[in-house]
């Protein structure tokens, strides 16, 4: 087994030399034009998701409609997913 080494513990020196750049934000750092176009390019990202969602349900549910017509022209299926009690339509 090899021994460990025991060094000078480490100190965040190089933390302290920029005092003004930790305490900064990305948005006090950029200016307010690019601010603007990443807040644009971000809504229309979002927007972009939004109407994928939409287009996909809407989808999902042509899809289960039309599954649904086919299987209602199914005499097996209505017959598997029928009823038994005929004494309740009488």
């Amino acid at each position: 087994m090899a021994k460990k080494k025991s060094g000078a513990p480490r100190r965040p020196e190089a933390r302290e030399a920029q005092p003004a750049a930790a305490g900064s934000t990305l948005k006090e750092l950029l200016s307010a034009e690019t601010l603007q176009k990443l807040k644009a390019h971000a809504d229309s990202i979002k927007e972009e998701d939004r109407k994928q969602a939409e287009e996909k349900r809407a989808a999902e549910a042509e899809a289960k409609r039309a599954e649904e017509k086919r299987l209602d022209g199914d005499f097996g299926h209505l017959l598997d997913n029928s009823r038994l009690d005929w004494k309740s339509f009488k």
